[in-house]
């Protein structure tokens, strides 16, 4: 249910707002990497602006999601340390067990 609702009420007017965006900035504009230089044509790359707007957009969620990722490790690795203490735990009651039934019996 909320996934449909995230759906209607987020994904839906954004694709909107992103192919309006589109349409509207569809003249080429030039890229250049000198810039002692603008004016040299094998470092100017000429493309519509909505080309530069969407990959800016990707890049941007593809750096935040590497540093939400880096910045969680601790937590992954805490979480992996607790997961394996959690395991040792868990068999040393029936290492205690097994320790307990070879000790001999006393007709006491």
């Amino acid at each position: 249910m909320l996934n449909r609702f995230m759906t209607i009420v987020v994904f839906i007017p954004l694709a909107i707002v992103l192919v309006a965006l589109a349409v509207a900035n569809r003249a080429p504009v030039a890229f250049t990497i000198d810039p002692f230089n603008p004016g040299n044509p094998g470092l100017t790359v000429s493309l519509p602006l909505f080309i530069y707007l969407f990959a800016a957009l990707a890049l941007g969620l593809v750096v935040g999601s590497l540093a939400t990722w880096f910045k969680q490790a601790r937590y992954r690795k805490l979480a992996r340390q607790r997961e394996a203490d959690l395991a040792v735990a868990a068999r040393k009651p029936d290492e205690a067990t097994t320790a307990h039934a070879a000790l001999p019996r006393s007709g006491v």
